[in-house]
This record gives structure tokens, C-alpha cells and sequence, in this order.
């Protein structure tokens, strides 16, 4: 009997932007295709993930959502998926959740939903559509986002946790920590505490500027704001404002999170929401401590290997960075802890491996495929 062929993948994500969950598609189809699956991506053509998936070598197929109605786009999509023989569709985005789930049924192609954000979904009836009757298995990125789905009412052997993950090997600083302080003008008795993120209202980064302004001021502290977004100007002003000795520098788009990472004493993400916050995992694999906040699946990543705060608690998150800057023992200690955690539960080889075995039982007809999974 000739071996079965490797299933032929459809990834949709509908971002035009390049964060967290684009990390994640790029890093799973990678994984993917490395154990010789089809993977073949949908994106719109002027977005940021198709520049990159293509200069990477995957085939991509540009096509944009216009909204929520874009029924034209569910045509496009069901027509898309028989043309390129696909055997499964992996939906990444809520938008691509809605429109590709329909698009799915029209093709008659069996999908798979990745759900990212920390979210209520019971009571939308779309949301119910899709994780009810459209997705053959629902994965949320931790187990609080997995709980927003189960209340859906979806079939409970259809919905598990596959955590969001990094790949260490990718977070390499281009320089040695000495050098990369230096080129940031960081003084040796200076505390740095990095942070990596859009910088919008729901990462809380005001908050972190307010903590800087209550630390005491025995010692510096600096924060490292790596990141772009509308928040800007108004962040500006309030660094702009922080009383001595402490400052905080924002240092727009950096092209690799590693370099200012890799300069700091800490991490620190005080958002608002979050359904994971792989920048914490990032920080947590090259060794540093986190300060995080007790929000979504952000807290179960970061568990006892860092520090947690309430959300919109500028004395609580101060109190912990004050913390870390006088007990280097502490500090060194929640690194270790968070590096061997990422190692243990992390690392994309997982996720991919994960991933694989929920297609394998999608495919084969498997009632329940995601009670193939286990705990997360």
C-alpha cells in the first residue's frame, strides 16, 4: 500500500499588521513544513505577514476581508481552497474565524480555529456559529482563552489549549550585554526594566510609566519601551515628565526585541488584557525575571516564575520592580525559574507537534480530535 501523503494546509490570517499572532502563524507553518506538510497561506497581499512569508519561501495567496459582510470573500476563499486541494483550513484570526469558517462549510474542507484573545464569546451569535457548528476543533492559546470558548457550548472533545510558544534559537542579541548597554547610553548602576509591545491602551504601558515615578530613589531605574502605536505621543509626554532618577525610553519599532531585551535586568507587562503576551515568553527564555499582570492567559505563562501584579495597579507593579532592583538573588532566581519554564512547555517543537496530531485526528474523522491533546 503507497504511504499517505502529507495533508495539504491552508492558513488564513486576515491582519494587515505584524505582532503577536503573526509570530505565531509564521513560526507554526515553518514547524509545519519542516516535517514535509503542504502549508500554503492566506493574507491580504499588501500586509506585513505576506511580505515576510513570501521572502521566506511559502507560498502565499493574497486576499483581503473587507468587514465582517465580505460574503464576496467567502466566494473567493471556498474557491481558493478546492483550487489548491486543500485537506485543512487553519483559521487565525476572528475575522478569518467568521468569513473562512463559512467558507470552509461552502467547500466542503474541514477547518481548525485558533482563538488568541482573552475575549467573551457566548452570546454573539457568530461566535457561537463557529465554534459550534463551523470549526471542527477550536484551540484557545491558553487555557483562559479555552475558557471563553467552552462557553460557547461547543462539544467539549472539540476544544483544547495549545500554548503560544518561542523559539529560543531566534532570540539571539547581536551583540555582547555590555555593548548593547553602552550603545543605549545605560549606565552601570542603572536597573532596566525592558518592555516589547504596541503600544496601545490595553498594554498598559502608562501604567508602567506611573509605577516609575513612585519607585524610591535609591537606585535608577530605566524602562526600555520597545514598540509603535497610537499610545505614542501621550506615552512621550508622561516619560517626558518622570521626576529623577528614573526614565523611561521609548525606542519606536526595533527590528530585533532581543537587542533591547538583551540589555535589560527585567521585563515588564503590565497589560490591561491579554490572552497570552508572547513577549513575556520571549523575555522569560533568555533568563529574564517578569513583572506581569494577573490578566488572561498572561498569568498562567508566567505562573511562579515572576512577579504579578493587579492590572491598573501602578504601587503594586512599582513595589515589584523596587523588588528585583534590590535583590539581584531574587531576580536571578525567577530568571532560571522562567527559562527552564519556557524549555519545559514553550518551545514551537511543542506546538507543532501538537498541532500535527490534532490535523492527524481532524482528518480522520475523529469525533472528539482535540481529547487527543491531553492537559496542556
Amino acid at each position: 500500500m503507497p504511504a499517505r501523503a502529507a495533508p495539504s494546509t491552508v492558513h488564513v490570517d486576515t491582519e494587515t499588521g505584524f505582532s503577536g499572532g503573526e509570530v505565531q502563524v509564521m513560526g507554526l507553518v515553518d514547524g509545519l513544513r519542516a516535517r514535509g506538510m503542504g502549508v500554503t497561506l492566506v493574507t491580504p497581499g499588501h500586509g506585513a505577514l505576506a511580505a515576510r512569508a513570501a521572502a521566506a519561501g511559502f507560498g502565499v495567496r493574497p486576499l483581503a476581508a473587507h468587514g465582517d459582510l465580505d460574503l464576496l470573500y467567502v466566494v473567493r476563499l471556498a474557491r481558493l481552497l478546492a483550487r489548491e486541494r486543500a485537506d485543512l483550513v487553519h483559521l487565525h484570526t476572528a475575522r478569518a474565524a467568521w468569513l473562512g469558517g463559512l467558507a470552509a462549510r461552502l467547500a466542503g474542507v474541514p477547518a481548525v480555529v485558533t482563538r488568541r484573545q482573552d475575549k467573551r464569546l457566548a452570546g454573539s451569535w457568530k461566535r457561537e456559529l463557529v465554534y459550534r457548528r463551523l470549526a471542527r476543533a477550536a484551540i484557545g492559546i491558553a487555557p483562559r482563552v479555552t475558557e471563553q470558548i467552552r462557553a460557547t457550548g461547543a462539544e467539549a472533545g472539540r476544544i483544547g489549549t495549545i500554548w503560544s510558544s518561542v523559539d529560543p534559537a531566534r532570540l539571539v542579541p547581536r551583540a555582547p550585554r555590555d555593548v548593547l548597554r553602552a550603545e543605549l547610553q545605560l549606565r552601570p548602576d542603572e536597573f532596566v526594566v525592558a518592555t516589547a509591545a504596541q503600544l496601545v491602551e490595553r498594554k498598559g504601558l502608562d501604567v508602567l510609566l506611573a509605577a516609575l515615578a513612585l519607585l524610591p530613589p535609591q537606585r535608577p531605574v530605566v524602562a526600555l519601551v520597545a514598540g509603535d502605536g497610537p499610545e505614542r505621543a501621550r506615552l512621550d509626554a508622561l516619560a517626558r515628565a518622570l521626576p529623577g532618577p528614573h526614565r523611561a525610553v521609548l525606542l519606536g519599532h526595533v527590528a530585533n526585541v532581543a537587542d533591547v531585551v538583551g540589555a535589560a535586568d527585567a521585563f515588564a507587562l503590565p497589560s490591561r488584557a491579554e490572552g497570552l503576551g508572547v513577549a513575556a515568553l520571549e523575555a522569560m527564555a533568555l533568563g529574564l525575571p517578569v513583572v506581569a499582570t494577573r490578566v488572561g492567559g498572561l498569568e498562567q505563562a508566567v505562573g511562579a516564575c515572576g512577579l504579578l501584579v493587579p492590572p491598573d495597579d501602578a504601587a503594586a507593579l512599582a513595589a515589584a520592580v523596587a523588588s528585583l532592583a534590590r535583590d539581584a538573588e531574587l531576580a536571578q532566581r525567577l530568571g532560571s525559574a522562567a527559562r527552564a519554564r519556557v524549555a519545559a512547555h514553550f518551545l514551537f517543537d511543542v506546538q507543532v507537534a501538537r498541532y500535527a496530531l490534532l490535523y492527524e485526528r481532524v482528518l480522520a474523522g475523529d469525533a472528539a480530535p482535540a481529547a487527543a491533546l491531553g492537559e496542556p
